[in-house]
């Protein structure tokens, strides 16, 4: 979906395309991807983990 705000757009404009967004947005459909996000808890540094991959390669 291609939404275009042009320059000089009216406010009537401005507000029909902010509710199109917001249905769009609204709508449930696809993966819910949001339980991947975050940070990952390591117990080595992450410097010697890439210097040891780094070094399987010689």
């Amino acid at each position: 979906m291609v939404l275009v705000l042009k320059r000089g757009a009216t406010e009537k404009e401005i507000l029909s395309i902010r509710k199109k967004l917001q249905k769009k947005k609204g709508q449930k459909g696809g993966v819910d991807l949001s339980r991947h996000f975050g940070t990952i808890k390591l117990k080595v540094d992450p410097m010697d983990i890439q210097r040891k991959l780094r070094d399987e390669w010689e």
